[in-house]
Protein backbone atom coordinates (compact mmCIF):
# COMPACT_ATOMS: atom_id res chain seq x y z
CA UNK A 1 0.00 0.00 0.00
CA UNK A 2 1.35 3.38 -0.67
CA UNK A 3 1.92 5.94 1.68
CA UNK A 4 0.63 9.11 1.99
CA UNK A 5 2.76 11.65 4.01
CA UNK A 6 1.86 14.98 5.58
CA UNK A 7 1.94 17.23 2.51
CA UNK A 8 -0.69 14.68 0.73
CA UNK A 9 2.28 13.65 -1.25
CA UNK A 10 3.63 10.22 -1.80
CA UNK A 11 6.87 9.50 0.02
CA UNK A 12 7.98 8.99 -3.88
CA UNK A 13 6.97 12.60 -5.00
CA UNK A 14 8.58 14.28 -2.12
CA UNK A 15 11.93 12.69 -2.85
CA UNK A 16 11.69 13.76 -6.16
CA UNK A 17 11.00 17.06 -5.05
CA UNK A 18 13.79 17.21 -2.36
CA UNK A 19 15.61 16.10 -5.23
CA UNK A 20 14.94 18.90 -7.26
CA UNK A 21 15.31 21.51 -4.36
CA UNK A 22 18.65 20.17 -3.80
CA UNK A 23 19.78 20.59 -7.08
CA UNK A 24 18.13 23.69 -7.81
CA UNK A 25 20.26 24.71 -4.58
CA UNK A 26 23.32 23.96 -5.83
CA UNK A 27 23.30 25.01 -9.82
CA UNK A 28 23.06 28.42 -8.61
CA UNK A 29 26.85 28.63 -7.29
CA UNK A 30 28.38 25.52 -8.09
CA UNK A 31 29.38 23.48 -11.29
CA UNK A 32 27.88 20.16 -12.21
CA UNK A 33 31.67 18.41 -11.41
CA UNK A 34 31.74 20.35 -8.30
CA UNK A 35 28.32 18.86 -7.15
CA UNK A 36 30.23 15.44 -8.15
CA UNK A 37 32.87 16.03 -6.09
CA UNK A 38 30.78 16.75 -3.02
CA UNK A 39 29.29 13.30 -3.61
CA UNK A 40 32.58 11.71 -3.82
CA UNK A 41 34.00 13.96 -0.81
CA UNK A 42 31.13 12.52 1.18
CA UNK A 43 31.33 8.69 -0.05
CA UNK A 44 34.66 9.05 0.79
CA UNK A 45 34.16 10.12 4.19
CA UNK A 46 31.95 7.04 4.90
CA UNK A 47 34.89 4.71 3.33
CA UNK A 48 37.41 6.13 5.89
CA UNK A 49 39.79 7.71 2.50
CA UNK A 50 41.00 10.66 1.78
CA UNK A 51 38.88 12.35 -1.03
CA UNK A 52 41.05 14.02 -3.92
CA UNK A 53 41.16 16.71 -5.89
CA UNK A 54 37.60 17.73 -7.77
CA UNK A 55 38.09 17.59 -11.59
CA UNK A 56 40.09 20.24 -13.49
CA UNK A 57 37.84 23.04 -14.10
CA UNK A 58 36.55 23.40 -18.22
CA UNK A 59 37.82 26.03 -20.17
CA UNK A 60 34.31 27.99 -19.73
CA UNK A 61 34.26 27.71 -15.60
CA UNK A 62 37.77 29.05 -16.29
CA UNK A 63 36.59 32.00 -17.91
CA UNK A 64 33.65 32.88 -16.09
CA UNK A 65 35.90 32.83 -12.50
CA UNK A 66 38.51 35.18 -14.12
CA UNK A 67 35.48 37.48 -15.06
CA UNK A 68 34.22 37.17 -11.58
CA UNK A 69 37.85 37.93 -10.58
CA UNK A 70 38.08 40.83 -12.94
CA UNK A 71 34.85 42.62 -11.90
CA UNK A 72 35.42 42.10 -7.79
CA UNK A 73 36.62 44.90 -5.30
CA UNK A 74 40.54 44.23 -4.04
CA UNK A 75 41.20 43.02 -0.62
CA UNK A 76 41.99 46.05 0.60
CA UNK A 77 38.25 47.97 0.14
CA UNK A 78 36.82 45.21 2.73
CA UNK A 79 35.63 46.36 6.06
CA UNK A 80 38.75 46.25 7.93
CA UNK A 81 39.70 45.87 11.43
CA UNK A 82 43.75 47.57 11.97
CA UNK A 83 45.85 46.73 14.19
CA UNK A 84 45.42 49.58 16.37
CA UNK A 85 41.87 49.39 16.60
CA UNK A 86 42.12 45.76 17.14
CA UNK A 87 44.67 46.03 20.35
CA UNK A 88 42.56 49.08 21.81
CA UNK A 89 39.15 47.26 21.75
CA UNK A 90 41.26 44.27 23.80
CA UNK A 91 42.48 46.80 26.37
CA UNK A 92 40.10 47.39 29.78
CA UNK A 93 37.21 49.57 28.52
CA UNK A 94 37.65 48.21 25.11
CA UNK A 95 34.45 46.88 23.39
CA UNK A 96 36.35 43.17 22.82
CA UNK A 97 37.41 43.14 26.14
CA UNK A 98 36.51 40.16 28.12
CA UNK A 99 34.48 38.45 25.65
CA UNK A 100 34.35 34.87 25.12
CA UNK A 101 35.16 33.87 21.79
CA UNK A 102 31.50 33.50 20.28
CA UNK A 103 30.18 36.94 21.80
CA UNK A 104 34.00 38.18 19.91
CA UNK A 105 32.87 36.87 16.54
CA UNK A 106 29.85 38.15 17.04
CA UNK A 107 31.50 41.62 17.87
CA UNK A 108 33.41 41.31 14.95
CA UNK A 109 30.09 40.72 12.61
CA UNK A 110 28.62 43.74 13.92
CA UNK A 111 31.46 46.37 13.31
CA UNK A 112 32.13 44.52 10.06
CA UNK A 113 29.09 43.15 8.66
CA UNK A 114 28.36 40.05 6.35
CA UNK A 115 32.10 40.00 6.05
CA UNK A 116 35.27 41.66 7.16
CA UNK A 117 39.01 41.57 7.35
CA UNK A 118 41.09 41.56 10.84
CA UNK A 119 44.35 42.52 10.03
CA UNK A 120 46.98 40.17 11.78
CA UNK A 121 49.04 41.29 15.10
CA UNK A 122 52.47 39.46 16.69
CA UNK A 123 52.38 37.12 13.94
CA UNK A 124 49.52 36.29 13.14
CA UNK A 125 48.20 36.34 9.87
CA UNK A 126 45.45 38.72 8.55
CA UNK A 127 42.24 36.92 8.63
CA UNK A 128 39.07 37.39 6.74
CA UNK A 129 35.75 36.53 8.52
CA UNK A 130 32.75 35.56 6.43
CA UNK A 131 28.92 34.35 7.98
CA UNK A 132 27.34 33.24 4.82
CA UNK A 133 26.87 29.66 3.02
CA UNK A 134 27.70 30.43 -0.18
CA UNK A 135 31.14 31.79 0.90
CA UNK A 136 31.34 29.01 2.67
CA UNK A 137 31.12 26.50 0.02
CA UNK A 138 33.12 28.63 -2.62
CA UNK A 139 35.92 28.59 0.49
CA UNK A 140 35.62 24.59 0.78
CA UNK A 141 35.65 23.91 -2.88
CA UNK A 142 39.10 25.26 -2.94
CA UNK A 143 40.74 23.76 0.07
CA UNK A 144 43.25 21.60 -2.18
CA UNK A 145 43.96 17.99 -1.21
CA UNK A 146 45.81 18.71 2.02
CA UNK A 147 43.68 20.86 3.73
CA UNK A 148 45.31 23.75 6.02
CA UNK A 149 43.24 24.11 8.33
CA UNK A 150 44.69 26.77 10.75
CA UNK A 151 44.42 26.72 14.75
CA UNK A 152 46.07 24.89 17.51
CA UNK A 153 48.82 25.97 17.14
CA UNK A 154 49.86 26.35 20.51
CA UNK A 155 49.12 22.50 20.74
CA UNK A 156 52.29 22.43 17.75
CA UNK A 157 54.27 24.53 18.93
CA UNK A 158 54.36 22.08 22.31
CA UNK A 159 54.77 19.26 20.02
CA UNK A 160 57.26 20.37 17.58
CA UNK A 161 59.80 22.60 19.85
CA UNK A 162 59.10 22.49 23.37
CA UNK A 163 58.24 18.31 23.37
CA UNK A 164 60.38 17.63 20.38
CA UNK A 165 62.41 15.05 22.31
CA UNK A 166 59.34 12.99 22.90
CA UNK A 167 57.64 13.24 19.26
CA UNK A 168 59.99 13.05 17.16
CA UNK A 169 58.79 14.86 14.19
CA UNK A 170 55.44 12.88 14.59
CA UNK A 171 52.96 15.85 16.32
CA UNK A 172 49.35 14.13 15.08
CA UNK A 173 46.39 15.86 13.44
CA UNK A 174 46.01 19.28 15.03
CA UNK A 175 47.89 21.97 13.56
CA UNK A 176 49.37 19.82 11.16
CA UNK A 177 49.32 21.01 7.74
CA UNK A 178 50.40 19.83 4.12
CA UNK A 179 52.07 16.63 3.42
CA UNK A 180 53.02 16.04 7.29
CA UNK A 181 49.01 16.31 8.09
CA UNK A 182 48.46 13.57 4.86
CA UNK A 183 50.49 11.07 5.72
CA UNK A 184 49.43 10.91 9.60
CA UNK A 185 45.96 10.95 8.46
CA UNK A 186 46.29 8.27 5.64
CA UNK A 187 47.70 5.79 7.87
CA UNK A 188 45.11 6.20 10.49
CA UNK A 189 42.20 7.13 8.10
CA UNK A 190 41.63 3.19 6.87
CA UNK A 191 41.29 2.13 10.64
CA UNK A 192 39.25 4.89 12.65
CA UNK A 193 36.80 5.96 9.90
CA UNK A 194 35.71 2.63 9.03
CA UNK A 195 32.67 1.81 10.62
CA UNK A 196 33.41 -2.12 11.27
CA UNK A 197 36.77 -1.08 13.56
CA UNK A 198 34.73 0.52 16.32
CA UNK A 199 31.63 -2.02 16.58
CA UNK A 200 33.86 -4.80 18.76
CA UNK A 201 33.25 -2.16 21.22
CA UNK A 202 29.61 -2.63 21.56
CA UNK A 203 29.93 -4.89 24.45
CA UNK A 204 32.48 -2.90 26.37
CA UNK A 205 31.01 0.44 25.89
CA UNK A 206 27.72 -1.05 26.75
CA UNK A 207 29.14 -1.98 30.47
CA UNK A 208 30.49 1.36 30.73
CA UNK A 209 27.23 2.68 30.23
CA UNK A 210 25.56 0.44 32.37
CA UNK A 211 27.75 1.86 35.24
CA UNK A 212 27.31 5.41 34.35
CA UNK A 213 23.38 4.08 34.89
CA UNK A 214 23.75 3.16 38.23
CA UNK A 215 26.34 5.91 38.93
CA UNK A 216 23.09 8.58 38.17
CA UNK A 217 21.12 6.42 40.63
CA UNK A 218 23.45 6.21 43.16
CA UNK A 219 23.99 10.42 43.48
CA UNK A 220 20.73 12.04 42.78
CA UNK A 221 19.16 13.21 45.55
CA UNK A 222 16.01 10.66 46.54
CA UNK A 223 13.20 13.04 47.32
CA UNK A 224 13.81 16.04 44.40
CA UNK A 225 15.54 12.76 41.85
CA UNK A 226 18.22 15.47 40.89
CA UNK A 227 21.85 15.07 40.46
CA UNK A 228 24.32 17.74 41.97
CA UNK A 229 25.06 20.57 40.39
CA UNK A 230 28.62 19.28 39.58
CA UNK A 231 27.52 16.05 37.30
CA UNK A 232 29.31 17.73 34.32
CA UNK A 233 32.13 16.16 36.41
CA UNK A 234 30.36 12.66 36.26
CA UNK A 235 29.63 13.24 32.30
CA UNK A 236 33.61 14.07 31.85
CA UNK A 237 34.12 10.76 33.75
CA UNK A 238 31.93 9.05 31.38
CA UNK A 239 32.90 10.16 28.27
CA UNK A 240 36.73 9.60 29.28
CA UNK A 241 35.82 5.88 30.20
CA UNK A 242 34.33 5.48 27.48
CA UNK A 243 36.98 6.95 24.61
CA UNK A 244 39.69 5.05 26.73
CA UNK A 245 37.79 2.05 25.39
CA UNK A 246 38.66 2.61 22.33
CA UNK A 247 41.92 4.23 22.71
CA UNK A 248 43.36 2.23 25.33
CA UNK A 249 41.29 -0.89 24.69
CA UNK A 250 40.39 -1.20 28.22
CA UNK A 251 38.32 0.80 31.21
CA UNK A 252 40.09 3.16 33.36
CA UNK A 253 37.31 2.40 36.18
CA UNK A 254 36.97 6.25 36.55
CA UNK A 255 32.88 6.07 37.75
CA UNK A 256 32.95 3.29 40.19
CA UNK A 257 36.29 1.42 41.90
CA UNK A 258 39.20 4.23 40.61
CA UNK A 259 37.23 7.40 41.07
CA UNK A 260 39.11 9.12 43.24
CA UNK A 261 42.63 8.51 41.13
CA UNK A 262 44.22 11.97 41.25
CA UNK A 263 46.11 11.41 38.27
CA UNK A 264 42.07 11.00 36.73
CA UNK A 265 41.36 14.18 38.30
CA UNK A 266 44.52 16.12 37.43
CA UNK A 267 43.78 14.94 33.93
CA UNK A 268 40.50 16.55 33.58
CA UNK A 269 41.51 19.95 35.45
CA UNK A 270 44.45 19.93 32.61
CA UNK A 271 42.18 19.53 29.88
CA UNK A 272 39.72 22.31 30.96
CA UNK A 273 42.56 24.81 31.43
CA UNK A 274 44.16 24.19 28.24
CA UNK A 275 40.89 25.34 26.06
CA UNK A 276 40.37 28.31 28.46
CA UNK A 277 44.00 29.29 28.09
CA UNK A 278 44.56 28.33 24.64
CA UNK A 279 41.79 30.59 23.54
CA UNK A 280 43.25 33.78 25.00
CA UNK A 281 46.59 32.63 23.05
CA UNK A 282 44.73 31.59 19.43
CA UNK A 283 41.79 34.15 19.60
CA UNK A 284 43.24 37.62 21.23
CA UNK A 285 46.90 39.73 20.64
CA UNK A 286 49.37 37.58 22.43
CA UNK A 287 53.06 37.83 22.01
CA UNK A 288 53.53 34.37 22.85
CA UNK A 289 55.55 33.60 19.85
CA UNK A 290 58.55 35.98 20.94
CA UNK A 291 58.04 35.53 24.30
CA UNK A 292 56.68 32.72 26.95
CA UNK A 293 53.55 34.46 29.11
CA UNK A 294 52.13 33.86 31.55
CA UNK A 295 49.37 31.85 29.81
CA UNK A 296 52.19 30.36 27.19
CA UNK A 297 53.21 29.33 31.18
CA UNK A 298 49.84 27.78 32.22
CA UNK A 299 49.35 25.99 28.66
CA UNK A 300 52.70 24.28 28.65
CA UNK A 301 52.21 23.23 32.27
CA UNK A 302 48.38 21.51 31.24
CA UNK A 303 50.00 19.98 28.45
CA UNK A 304 52.52 18.98 30.34
CA UNK A 305 49.98 17.29 32.35
CA UNK A 306 48.12 15.68 29.80
CA UNK A 307 51.06 14.26 27.85
CA UNK A 308 52.62 12.28 30.65
CA UNK A 309 49.10 11.28 32.48
CA UNK A 310 48.18 9.55 28.52
CA UNK A 311 51.46 8.71 27.91
CA UNK A 312 51.68 6.61 31.12
CA UNK A 313 48.00 5.29 30.33
CA UNK A 314 49.06 4.83 26.31
CA UNK A 315 52.48 3.07 27.24
CA UNK A 316 50.96 0.51 29.63
CA UNK A 317 48.45 -0.36 26.70
CA UNK A 318 50.75 -1.37 24.13
CA UNK A 319 52.91 -3.30 26.91
CA UNK A 320 49.66 -5.18 27.66
CA UNK A 321 49.08 -5.43 23.47
CA UNK A 322 52.71 -6.67 23.21
CA UNK A 323 53.21 -9.34 25.37
CA UNK A 324 49.94 -10.49 24.64
CA UNK A 325 51.47 -10.72 21.12
CA UNK A 326 54.76 -12.58 23.02
CA UNK A 327 52.08 -15.22 23.83
CA UNK A 328 51.55 -18.96 22.28
CA UNK A 329 47.71 -17.75 21.06
CA UNK A 330 46.05 -18.33 17.82
CA UNK A 331 46.09 -14.47 15.89
CA UNK A 332 42.77 -13.04 16.28
CA UNK A 333 40.97 -12.11 13.00
CA UNK A 334 41.63 -8.47 11.75
CA UNK A 335 37.89 -8.19 13.04
CA UNK A 336 38.53 -8.77 16.06
CA UNK A 337 41.58 -6.57 16.75
CA UNK A 338 40.93 -3.40 18.33
CA UNK A 339 41.84 0.29 17.12
CA UNK A 340 45.22 0.42 19.11
CA UNK A 341 46.31 -3.49 18.29
CA UNK A 342 45.78 -1.94 14.47
CA UNK A 343 47.65 1.24 15.05
CA UNK A 344 50.92 -0.38 16.82
CA UNK A 345 51.30 -2.84 13.97
CA UNK A 346 51.40 0.40 11.54
CA UNK A 347 54.11 2.63 13.98
CA UNK A 348 54.48 2.73 18.04
CA UNK A 349 54.70 6.10 17.71
CA UNK A 350 51.81 6.84 15.49
CA UNK A 351 49.84 5.02 17.89
CA UNK A 352 50.91 6.75 20.59
CA UNK A 353 49.91 10.32 19.32
CA UNK A 354 46.74 9.34 17.83
CA UNK A 355 45.71 7.90 21.24
CA UNK A 356 46.48 10.92 23.67
CA UNK A 357 45.09 12.72 20.92
CA UNK A 358 41.88 11.09 21.19
CA UNK A 359 42.17 11.28 25.38
CA UNK A 360 42.67 14.52 24.35
CA UNK A 361 39.48 15.61 22.09
CA UNK A 362 37.31 12.97 23.58
CA UNK A 363 36.25 14.55 26.92
CA UNK A 364 35.32 18.54 26.95
CA UNK A 365 33.45 17.70 22.87
CA UNK A 366 31.23 14.67 24.18
CA UNK A 367 30.51 15.56 27.37
CA UNK A 368 29.29 19.58 25.62
CA UNK A 369 27.40 17.54 22.75
CA UNK A 370 25.60 15.02 25.69
CA UNK A 371 24.58 18.30 27.56
CA UNK A 372 23.14 19.75 24.50
CA UNK A 373 21.21 16.63 23.85
CA UNK A 374 19.93 16.56 27.43
CA UNK A 375 18.88 19.99 27.91
CA UNK A 376 16.97 19.94 24.46
CA UNK A 377 15.35 16.23 25.15
CA UNK A 378 14.66 17.59 28.80
CA UNK A 379 12.75 21.07 27.35
CA UNK A 380 11.11 19.03 24.61
CA UNK A 381 9.54 15.95 26.51
CA UNK A 382 7.25 14.84 23.72
CA UNK A 383 10.33 14.62 21.80
CA UNK A 384 12.01 12.50 24.30
CA UNK A 385 8.53 10.49 24.33
CA UNK A 386 8.95 9.72 20.57
CA UNK A 387 12.39 8.81 21.11
CA UNK A 388 11.61 6.79 24.32
CA UNK A 389 9.49 4.93 21.91
CA UNK A 390 12.01 3.81 18.87
CA UNK A 391 14.96 2.90 21.75
CA UNK A 392 11.99 0.43 23.50
CA UNK A 393 11.48 -1.16 20.19
CA UNK A 394 14.83 -2.12 20.04
CA UNK A 395 15.99 -2.35 23.88
CA UNK A 396 13.40 -4.04 25.45
CA UNK A 397 14.91 -4.25 28.63
CA UNK A 398 16.30 -1.48 30.56
CA UNK A 399 19.97 -3.56 30.46
CA UNK A 400 19.24 -5.39 27.24
CA UNK A 401 22.59 -5.32 24.41
CA UNK A 402 23.62 -3.47 21.71
CA UNK A 403 23.89 -4.65 18.56
CA UNK A 404 24.63 -3.63 14.85
CA UNK A 405 20.78 -3.93 14.01
CA UNK A 406 19.91 -1.31 16.71
CA UNK A 407 22.05 1.08 15.42
CA UNK A 408 20.75 0.76 12.00
CA UNK A 409 17.22 0.98 12.98
CA UNK A 410 17.47 4.90 15.02
CA UNK A 411 16.75 7.43 12.43
CA UNK A 412 14.93 9.40 14.91
CA UNK A 413 17.68 9.46 17.89
CA UNK A 414 20.69 10.06 15.36
CA UNK A 415 18.15 13.13 14.07
CA UNK A 416 17.84 14.30 17.83
CA UNK A 417 21.52 14.42 18.01
CA UNK A 418 22.02 16.30 14.63
CA UNK A 419 19.15 18.42 15.82
CA UNK A 420 20.81 19.18 19.02
CA UNK A 421 23.94 20.26 17.62
CA UNK A 422 22.32 22.59 15.36
CA UNK A 423 20.88 24.38 18.67
CA UNK A 424 23.96 23.97 20.87
CA UNK A 425 26.80 23.99 18.59
CA UNK A 426 30.31 22.75 19.69
CA UNK A 427 32.18 25.27 17.70
CA UNK A 428 31.90 28.39 15.90
CA UNK A 429 32.57 27.39 12.29
CA UNK A 430 35.42 26.40 10.55
CA UNK A 431 39.06 27.93 8.51
CA UNK A 432 40.62 27.12 5.69
CA UNK A 433 42.88 28.52 3.76
CA UNK A 434 42.18 28.01 -0.42
CA UNK A 435 44.43 27.23 -2.46
CA UNK A 436 43.05 29.58 -5.63
CA UNK A 437 41.66 33.10 -5.48
CA UNK A 438 38.42 33.21 -4.40
CA UNK A 439 35.61 35.73 -4.74
CA UNK A 440 33.49 36.41 -1.36
CA UNK A 441 30.48 38.80 -1.50
CA UNK A 442 32.05 40.88 -4.60
CA UNK A 443 35.90 41.28 -2.85
CA UNK A 444 38.89 39.30 -4.36
CA UNK A 445 40.42 36.66 -1.39
CA UNK A 446 44.14 35.83 -2.73
CA UNK A 447 44.66 32.22 -2.46
CA UNK A 448 46.75 31.78 0.87
CA UNK A 449 43.97 33.93 2.83
CA UNK A 450 43.08 32.58 5.90
CA UNK A 451 39.39 32.28 6.30
CA UNK A 452 37.14 31.81 9.35
CA UNK A 453 33.36 30.74 8.47
CA UNK A 454 31.42 31.56 11.25
CA UNK A 455 28.02 29.16 11.29
CA UNK A 456 27.02 29.93 14.64
CA UNK A 457 24.80 32.81 14.21
CA UNK A 458 23.16 31.28 11.41
CA UNK A 459 21.69 27.85 13.40
CA UNK A 460 18.83 29.51 14.54
CA UNK A 461 18.34 32.05 11.71
CA UNK A 462 14.80 31.63 10.00
CA UNK A 463 16.43 32.11 7.00
CA UNK A 464 18.16 29.20 6.95
CA UNK A 465 16.33 26.57 9.16
CA UNK A 466 12.64 27.46 9.23
CA UNK A 467 11.16 27.38 12.39
CA UNK A 468 15.06 27.89 13.26
CA UNK A 469 14.19 28.30 17.45
CA UNK A 470 12.22 25.44 17.76
CA UNK A 471 14.04 21.78 18.45
CA UNK A 472 12.77 19.54 15.77
CA UNK A 473 14.59 15.95 14.97
CA UNK A 474 12.19 15.70 12.08
CA UNK A 475 14.14 18.25 10.13
CA UNK A 476 16.43 15.73 9.88
CA UNK A 477 14.36 12.58 8.62
CA UNK A 478 14.48 11.50 5.10
CA UNK A 479 10.85 11.54 3.11
CA UNK A 480 10.56 7.45 3.46
CA UNK A 481 11.50 7.75 7.53
CA UNK A 482 9.10 10.86 8.06
CA UNK A 483 6.02 9.24 6.61
CA UNK A 484 6.16 6.76 9.38
CA UNK A 485 6.65 10.00 12.13
CA UNK A 486 3.87 11.67 13.59
CA UNK A 487 3.11 15.49 12.85
CA UNK A 488 5.17 17.43 13.33
CA UNK A 489 3.20 20.12 15.97
CA UNK A 490 -0.34 20.81 15.24
CA UNK A 491 0.04 22.26 11.62
CA UNK A 492 1.51 19.23 9.89
CA UNK A 493 4.25 21.40 8.55
CA UNK A 494 5.76 19.23 5.24
CA UNK A 495 9.04 18.53 5.95
CA UNK A 496 11.00 19.37 3.43
CA UNK A 497 10.10 23.18 4.49
CA UNK A 498 11.78 22.30 7.59
CA UNK A 499 15.14 21.27 5.70
CA UNK A 500 18.23 23.62 5.62
CA UNK A 501 19.28 26.32 3.00
CA UNK A 502 22.31 25.27 2.78
CA UNK A 503 24.49 21.84 3.30
CA UNK A 504 27.51 24.12 4.16
CA UNK A 505 26.03 25.38 7.14
CA UNK A 506 25.37 22.56 9.79
CA UNK A 507 28.52 20.65 9.95
CA UNK A 508 29.24 19.73 13.22
CA UNK A 509 32.35 17.14 12.45
CA UNK A 510 33.83 19.30 9.31
CA UNK A 511 34.29 18.83 5.58
CA UNK A 512 36.14 16.99 3.54
CA UNK A 513 39.58 15.07 4.19
CA UNK A 514 39.88 17.31 7.62
CA UNK A 515 36.54 16.17 8.62
CA UNK A 516 36.94 14.68 12.43
CA UNK A 517 39.07 11.62 12.74
CA UNK A 518 37.00 9.98 15.56
CA UNK A 519 33.46 11.14 13.89
CA UNK A 520 32.71 6.90 14.22
CA UNK A 521 33.35 7.01 17.78
CA UNK A 522 32.30 9.88 18.80
CA UNK A 523 28.62 8.80 17.21
CA UNK A 524 28.70 4.84 18.75
CA UNK A 525 29.25 6.96 22.51
CA UNK A 526 26.44 9.36 22.03
CA UNK A 527 24.15 6.86 20.44
CA UNK A 528 24.59 4.14 23.09
CA UNK A 529 24.57 6.53 25.93
CA UNK A 530 21.77 8.37 25.08
CA UNK A 531 19.59 5.56 24.05
CA UNK A 532 20.36 3.69 27.15
CA UNK A 533 19.57 6.62 29.90
CA UNK A 534 16.20 7.28 27.73
CA UNK A 535 15.50 4.05 28.19
CA UNK A 536 16.66 4.44 31.84
CA UNK A 537 15.19 7.54 32.51
CA UNK A 538 12.38 10.35 31.79
CA UNK A 539 15.12 13.51 32.03
CA UNK A 540 13.51 16.57 33.19
CA UNK A 541 15.32 20.34 33.79
CA UNK A 542 13.28 22.49 36.20
CA UNK A 543 15.78 25.52 35.34
CA UNK A 544 16.62 28.13 32.90
CA UNK A 545 18.54 27.61 29.76
CA UNK A 546 19.90 30.87 29.39
CA UNK A 547 23.80 31.25 28.81
CA UNK A 548 23.81 27.35 29.19
CA UNK A 549 27.43 27.25 27.35
CA UNK A 550 29.96 29.81 27.38
CA UNK A 551 32.66 29.29 24.75
CA UNK A 552 36.72 29.08 24.80
CA UNK A 553 37.81 27.32 21.78
CA UNK A 554 34.60 24.95 22.45
CA UNK A 555 31.05 25.52 23.54
CA UNK A 556 31.13 23.95 27.26
CA UNK A 557 28.41 24.08 30.18
CA UNK A 558 27.90 27.61 31.68
CA UNK A 559 25.31 26.38 34.66
CA UNK A 560 24.92 23.89 37.08
CA UNK A 561 23.80 20.68 35.29
CA UNK A 562 20.87 19.86 37.84
CA UNK A 563 18.77 17.46 35.79
CA UNK A 564 16.12 15.32 37.23
CA UNK A 565 16.33 11.16 36.67
CA UNK A 566 13.00 9.63 36.97
CA UNK A 567 13.47 5.74 36.41
CA UNK A 568 10.65 4.46 33.84
CA UNK A 569 8.99 1.81 34.86
CA UNK A 570 8.86 -0.83 32.55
Amino acid sequence: MLKINKCGLTVKNVAKLTNKLWRQSIATSVSRQQYEYQQQTHQQQQDGRIPTQPKAPTVEENTIAKEEWRRAKPLDEMPTISPLKLLRNFLPGGTYHGLDSAQLMLAFKEDLGAIGLVKGVFGKPDTVLCHDPQDFEKVYRNEGVWPTRPGMEILYHYRHVIRKDFFQGVEGLSGTQGEKWGSFRSAVNPILMQPKNVRVYFHKMSQVNKEFMERIREIRDPHSLEVPRNFEEEMNRWTLESVSVVALDKQLGLIGRNRDNPEAKLLFKSLTELFVYSMELELKPSIWKYYTTPTMKKVTESLDHITEITKKYIEEAIERIESEQKMDLPEKPESEKSVLEKLVKIDKKIAMVMAMDMLMAGVDTTSSTFTGLLLCLAKNPDKQAKLREEVRKLLPEKDSEFDETVFNHMPYLKACIKESLRMYPLTLGNTRVPINDIVLQGYRVPKGTQVIMISTSLMKNERHYPRGNQYLPERWLRPSQQAEETPIGNDNECPVALKPSSPFIYLPFGFGSRSCIGRRVVEMELEMGIARLIRNFHVEFNYPTDNAFKCVLINVPNIPLKFKFTDIKD
